[in-house]
């Protein structure tokens, strides 16, 4: 597994090389690719300096991502035929602006850093959470900074935690093989899509602040009105709501589940940095390049086979997952406050050239499945008698899965 410092180790390459950094061997790639492989990846290279990017740029980039998947899933169900295959891109930028909003735009309106003005934050996290209908903004908000980053951090306290023993049903006794089994079971039964759209509605609804309400009402009263009039709710049910719910739902569960990892059963001390900063590291998309050293034909073979993996597996991934600064979420963690975080990748860049003062060394896992499994691992040699679900009987199953992602 690709689990290290920053000295990394990564899985072979295509072609049966090692490389000590993946990114690296990426220099092989021309030169006008490297920022977009930076961006893929999540990991810069040494001489690459920083993007001229901003919280508004953000926004704007997630907005503008939803209206185009729903012009082009629209356009291909009004032309039909092979038209009809538009969905699938459709879908799927719908679905990355909509990760985008919740897990950057929303996630630093509740630590009050998106534009670092509390009444502007809280409008469009309000806004926010009335169009994905999520966990409302005010109760995510206080969860997520007194049980996510404080000292309950990953205990029965912490909301992933719980959406860890309850929600998905994993347990420390439980084989990785297992936990794998139970996960895609869960990502493909109707039952639990059902719960877990359920559980946002109620979530957001019950204690939703009266704006938050109204903007939803209006929002999606106003469409559905609409479109039965018109005839054309089919189009919204499947253009709109495909992405909002079961993609929505696939990529959240996907994400919980290479968050955190989970203490080791007889760790003493539970306080300090370095004990926290275990807890996260960094997630990088992609693989090493092939080796030159490769004979002609299983060269060929290898960067065939590379290339393939990079955009069917990987690309996915970082796309529809591990969207916008998941892939650095622990530079996050250590500096969940930061000014710099629209600048994400360099942010986490710039601390561990400046000697991430006061904080262990960073750590990266290379690929979303090897992550899952290094979480998974961890799960395993945590303490069954402290990650106990039997523990929790005070938690309301239907409202767990909002406190899915970070």
């Amino acid at each position: 597994m690709s689990v290290t410092d920053i000295e990394t180790r990564s899985a072979p390459a295509a072609g049966g090389s090692e490389s000590a950094d993946p990114r690296e061997t990426l220099r092989s790639l021309p030169r006008f690719l490297q920022y977009p492989l930076t961006v893929f990846t999540g990991k810069p290279l040494p001489e690459q300096t920083r993007l001229p990017w901003t919280p508004t740029f953000h926004l704007v980039s997630a907005v503008f991502a939803m209206l185009a998947g729903v012009v082009a899933g629209s356009a291909g169900w009004a032309l039909g035929g092979w038209w009809l295959l538009l969905l699938l891109p459709g879908w799927a930028v719908t679905l990355h602006g909509m990760r985008n909003l919740r897990m950057m735009i929303y996630h630093q309106c509740s630590h009050r850093n998106m534009y670092r003005r509390r009444r502007l934050d809280t409008v469009l996290g309000r806004a926010i959470s009335s169009l994905l209908i999520i966990q409302n903004f005010e109760r995510y908000s206080r969860e997520h900074v007194s049980d996510h980053h404080a000292a309950h951090h990953m205990t029965l306290r912490d909301p992933t935690v719980q959406a860890f023993l309850i929600s998905l049903e994993l347990d420390p006794r439980m084989t990785r093989r297992q936990m794998w089994r139970r996960l895609l079971g869960k990502l493909v039964s109707p039952r639990f899509h059902l719960a877990f759209a359920i559980s946002r509605v109620r979530s957001f609804w019950s204690t939703a602040a009266r704006s938050e309400r109204a903007a939803a009402f209006c929002l999606y009263g106003s469409l559905t009105a609409v479109t039965v009039v018109t005839g054309t709710w089919p189009v919204f049910l499947t253009v709109w709501f495909v992405p909002l719910l079961p993609l929505f739902q696939v990529s959240n569960t996907l994400r919980l589940c290479v968050k955190h990892t989970f203490p080791p059963a007889g760790t003493q001390v539970r306080r300090g940095r370095d004990y926290f900063a275990g807890l996260t590291n960094a997630i990088f998309i992609g693989e090493p390049a092939p080796s030159p050293a490769l004979p002609a034909g299983r060269r060929a073979l290898a960067w065939a086979r590379w290339t393939l993996r990079m955009l069917f597996v990987h690309a996915p991934s970082r796309y529809l997952v591990l969207t916008g600064d998941t892939v650095v979420h622990d530079f996050h963690h250590r500096h969940p406050s930061s000014r710099g975080w629209a600048d994400y990748l360099f942010a986490r860049k710039r601390d561990i050239e400046s000697g991430h003062e006061g904080w262990p060394r960073y750590r990266e896992v290379w690929g979303m499945v090897q992550a899952i499994s290094y979480v998974f691992d961890s799960l395993t040699a945590a303490d069954p008698r402290e990650y106990d679900a039997a523990l929790l009987p005070q938690v309301s199953k239907r409202e767990l899965f909002a406190a899915f992602d970070d």
